[in-house]
């Protein structure tokens, strides 16, 4: 399999002259890698930002064959400790928070699959996520299928515009240091101006956003032409409303609308700008190397970039490929004649804000002490339904899950109802309610 990273893929901190590339690349990677080899077999979590440490971490890790975990470098004390009691890390590197009790010496709990490289979060903020298991095998499949359908290539210089321990942002990543392009590590945000300023002073030809930053950069007046070397935008994390996606297209030389699951590494299907006018609402076709079917109205993906399973516990880590490069997706879609995929609805009842997978139960779950209540999806929203509220008691709802979720609380659309609807068998009408919103 080819070197990854390319020989020629460059690393660059925002603010500061020239880039960690080639030999020095690899010798800073084999370093930390030969740290890693000394640890005892096991997984490690490694507290992700944007920044140098925690990539050339990530890939010292892929390196030495030893799984790494990428969370949120600011977990609570509490999630964390929740997960390495689950998951029992061999180190722990890079959060904001000391754990007390990190784990030291013998584990106590099987060794992993030899073929396991990566592990992610997939409920984001909510409830306890399920780790899922990916191979190095998908990791660069997947990398190298998305620099493919995108073109990217040694000229191309992406900022992370989104963070590195969420799967789209590590695509970004991947897909770059595969092609031997470039990134820009930097933690500013999209509203902050210090982010353009890095973006422009490193000559940024990419962004990557979803939604809700298109929505910001609409109410900013974004133009692209303010940055001349900005070629290329893409989307994913969720449906683009058709009046954004529109208005983002008529303005960037290439805007590709992207379709994708942690469960997939990153990403599943690809509309091409070419495609944009002629297949609207199409999230596109399969990254290549894969195929799209559809069973009994689920989407199913088939690839090489598919995760090996999920992982509740520490003794998960030791299984092998449990879905043979098939995965169920859990969204309702269709294809046309042409293999372009539109879709429709989902399976189960999680939902997506600002990129960021929510479980409707999870949610619901944290509201029991506030009376009866229903949460239904919208477009990168949660609508949460609560019966006896007035306004201020709706917006207080909204602050308080986002709080909670630790995500902006913009993403909860709470409505008042004098009484949520009951189907006969005493159960909430999540139709009736959905049906309304």
């Amino acid at each position: 399999m080819d070197a990854f990273p390319h020989p020629d893929a460059r690393l660059v901190v925002a603010g500061e002259p020239g880039a960690l590339a080639g030999a020095e690349l690899a010798a800073r990677i084999e370093r930390a890698a030969r740290v890693l080899t000394r640890l005892p077999p096991g997984p490690v979590f490694c507290g992700m930002r944007n920044d140098l440490s925690s990539v050339v971490r990530y890939l010292a890790a892929l390196r030495a064959g030893t799984p790494v975990a990428l969370l949120d470098a600011d977990l609570s004390p509490g999630a964390l400790t929740m997960l390495i009691r689950r998951f029992r890390p061999t180190a722990v590197f890079g959060f904001a928070h000391a754990v007390e009790g990190s784990p030291r010496g013998r584990r106590e709990a099987p060794d992993p699959h030899p073929d396991l490289a990566l592990l992610l979060a997939t409920s984001g903020s909510t409830g306890n996520p399920k780790l899922v298991r990916l191979s190095r095998r998908a990791v660069l499949a997947n990398a190298r299928a998305i620099a493919t359908t995108l073109a990217i290539g040694p000229g191309d210089i992406a900022p992370t515009s989104l963070p590195l321990h969420y799967s789209y942002g590590l695509s970004v990543l991947n897909s770059h240091l595969a092609a031997g392009a470039a990134v820009v590590l930097t933690d500013a945000g999209l509203l902050e101006r210090s982010f353009w300023t890095h973006l422009d002073g490193h000559g940024c030809t990419s962004l990557a956003a979803v939604p809700y930053q298109y929505e910001m950069l609409r109410r900013l007046r974004f133009d692209p032409a303010e940055h001349p070397t900005l070629t290329t935008m893409t989307q994913a994390g969720g449906r683009l409303r058709a009046e954004l996606l529109g208005e983002f297209a008529a303005k960037a030389e290439r805007f590709f609308v992207m379709y994708g699951q942690t469960e997939a590494t990153a990403r599943i299907s690809v509309l091409a700008p070419r495609h944009l006018a002629g297949k609207p609402g199409s999230c596109g076709q399969a990254v290549p190397g894969g195929r799209l079917t559809v069973d009994d109205g689920e989407v199913v993906y088939h690839g090489p970039n598919v995760m090996m399973g999920y992982a509740e516990t520490a003794a998960d880590l030791a299984r092998g490929d449990d879905l043979g490069g098939v995965l169920r997706t859990g969204d309702l879609g269709r294809l046309d004649d042409e293999g372009f995929l539109y879709l429709t609805g989902r399976v189960k009842r999680i939902a997506k804000i600002f990129g960021v997978r929510v479980n409707l139960d999870d949610v619901e779950g944290l509201l029991r002490d506030c009376g009866p209540v229903a949460a239904t999806s919208g477009d990168d929203r949660v609508t949460v339904w609560a019966e006896g509220l007035d306004r201020d008691g709706c917006a207080r709802l909204a602050r308080r899950l986002g709080t909670e979720l630790r995500l902006h609380w913009s993403g909860f659309d709470v409505r008042a109802v004098d009484r949520l609807p009951l189907l006969t068998t005493g159960k909430i009408d999540y139709r009736a309610l959905e049906s309304r919103a």
